[in-house]
């Protein structure tokens, strides 16, 4: 719903490749998560004034010319397979739990959004690793 793993992955591609166009939308669109909030204020990067947009709104906002479509929940991997069958985008699934999902304290519940933080911290960094911080 663009409110959770897709914002966070976003704001953290940004702060690691500041001059790389980044986008962030979601198959169906829902309000953003405090909790998503919350996790990444922790480690200095704010997303309160991210707005949840679905595939459809980016494109008709932006256009969905990348290079490269990252997907992160099954229904956003297909949505975003229909809609590049006639695009140069390569996309990629990164399998990721959703948070949200997560029951418990509240504590337990900011746990399982910081794990899925890190995650994405990780796997950004690997996959991008060394590679240009800018639109060359």
């Amino acid at each position: 719903m663009n409110s959770v793993r897709s914002p966070m992955a976003a704001a953290l591609f940004r702060h690691f490749f500041g001059r790389t166009y980044v986008g962030s939308a979601g198959s169906r669109k829902g309000e953003l998560d405090p909790f998503a909030v919350a996790v990444m204020d922790e480690i200095g990067l704010d997303i309160g004034k991210h707005k949840p947009m679905t595939f459809e709104e980016l494109d008709e906002w932006e256009g969905l010319n990348f290079d490269l479509i990252v997907t992160l929940s099954p229904e956003a991997h297909h949505r975003a397979l229909e809609l590049t069958r006639t695009l140069g985008a390569d996309v990629e699934y990164w399998p990721t739990p959703d948070p949200a999902a997560t029951e418990g304290t509240r504590e337990q519940r900011l746990d399982a959004y910081r794990d899925v933080r890190d995650g994405l911290a990780r796997r950004i960094r690997q996959r991008f690793a060394g590679q240009a911080g800018g639109n060359e």
